[in-house]
């Protein structure tokens, strides 16, 4: 199913009865109405977040990867609302110290977008690096994140 934010389409995928992918699109494509309980969840909960009325999702998802790519997406689970932590700070937290490569195309392969915060990683030194959907909509998700918290500017966690 496909859903209009304020960053542009995305798309939503079921599988099992968890989400499996909340992907950006670059092209302009029709909307449609959720067909399940668990999309209308999604969509509901995605509205909220773009609102700055939620700040944690809670429907299930399950995304297909490797046992290493799984570990690295949820240690971005970790990472607070309105916070950034470095490639480093990640591998560091993984105990995984020489892995911040590794680690960073994991990141890049994380297909539930805004749900699996990997927006809030950034490079060591403050820089935007390496998104997906574009620096523009990390910058954007960031600076919403900052302003919900009435902070200004995101804090960094390093």
């Amino acid at each position: 199913m496909h859903h209009r934010t304020p960053l542009g389409i995305v798309s939503i995928t079921e599988d099992d009865g968890f989400i499996s992918s909340v992907r950006i699109l670059d092209e302009e494509i029709a909307v449609d109405a959720p067909e399940s309980e668990l999309l209308k969840t999604a969509t509901r909960q995605l509205d909220e977040y773009f609102a700055g009325e939620r700040k944690v999702f809670d429907f299930p998802i399950k995304q297909p990867g490797t046992d290493f790519q799984q570990e690295v997406w949820q240690q971005l689970l970790k990472i607070d609302y309105g916070k950034t932590i470095s490639y480093g700070q990640q591998s560091e937290r993984m105990n995984r110290p020489l892995a911040i490569r590794a680690i960073a195309a994991a990141n890049g392969k994380n297909n539930l977008w805004v749900v699996v915060p990997c927006h809030r990683v950034i490079g060591a030194d403050g820089s935007l690096t390496g998104y997906a959907g574009g620096l523009w909509r990390k910058q954007w998700l960031l600076e919403h994140e900052a302003k919900v918290l009435g902070i200004g500017q995101t804090k960094l966690d390093f």
